[in-house]
């Protein structure tokens, strides 16, 4: 079984909800990442997503840009960040590591080259935000080689041919984006994120996460209540902008703790 799994299954007996962390590899220079992501599961986060630098994030609002022109600037590639999970896996073999990121750094290097390196550093699984479920046979074949998880996004703008295409394809957790637009965006409307959430739920038993928007408390608990996993983003990756790193860390560890003191209220 694999380590998204094993994690999910667990927090699914304790009736609890995961808390998914995104957090660019690098940002703002490479000695920050590893001691962070340790800090961060120690403050209650169950799965880490860690961004892959890349200089064009389509995806991404100004935030997470900008994090990854931090962490470019520092001198991170994408094989900096896989060692880095590495580094990571040293002393925690069971957080759940998955990678997100964009489709042309992996196609630079190569499928196979890519997974199974990834595979060697301790990585669980890939969402390549910019490749969609039709396009991505090949890499999935390549991933289940090396029992790997491939993670797709739906979005309130998704067709229900879309959503089964999908949950055919998709393993580990579906990411639900819960707001047109891009990272950092501000407005959530819970309830209907709820109902397209049911509505994939019908469809599959692969926990679905939701994310973008989620930057407090109380829009954590609300997500929380109608998916398996809440999944932040930029309410993290801000403290980089305009804190000292050793500051911005203590500050992104206070926040996960506020985050997951939320979450657990709903148990």
């Amino acid at each position: 079984m694999s380590r998204l799994a094993t994690r999910f299954g667990q927090l699914k007996s304790q009736q609890r909800k995961a808390l998914v962390s995104y957090v660019m590899a690098g940002d703002p220079h490479p000695q920050v990442t590893v001691p962070l992501l340790h800090q961060m599961v120690e403050a209650g986060v169950d799965v880490i997503e860690l961004g892959l630098p890349f200089s064009d994030p389509m995806a991404d609002g100004p935030v997470i840009a900008l994090a990854a022109e931090r962490a470019l600037a520092g001198g991170t590639n994408t094989l900096d960040a896989l060692n880095m999970v590495k580094e990571f896996r040293q002393k925690d073999q069971e957080t759940p590591v998955v990678l997100m990121g964009y489709l042309n750094p992996v196609e630079v290097i190569g499928y196979e080259k890519f997974v199974a390196y990834a595979n060697e550093c301790g990585v669980d699984g890939i969402l390549l935000v910019d490749l969609p479920p039709e396009e991505a046979q090949a890499l999935d074949d390549v991933l289940k080689k090396y029992e790997m998880d491939q993670i797709f996004l739906l979005a309130p703008t998704s067709t229900d041919e879309r959503i089964r295409h999908v949950v055919k394809q998709a393993s580990g957790f579906i990411y639900y984006v819960s707001l047109k637009g891009v990272t950092g965006a501000a407005t959530l409307d819970v309830s209907e994120a709820a109902a397209r959430i049911q509505k994939i739920k019908a469809e599959t038993d692969i926990p679905v996460g939701v994310g973008f928007g989620i930057s407090d408390a109380a829009s954590a608990k609300a997500m929380g209540g109608v998916a398996d996993a809440v999944i932040v983003g930029s309410a993290f990756v801000k403290q980089f902008a305009s804190l000292a790193p050793e500051q911005a860390v203590v500050e992104t560890v206070n926040k996960v703790k506020e985050l997951r003191a939320a979450l657990d209220e709903l148990v």
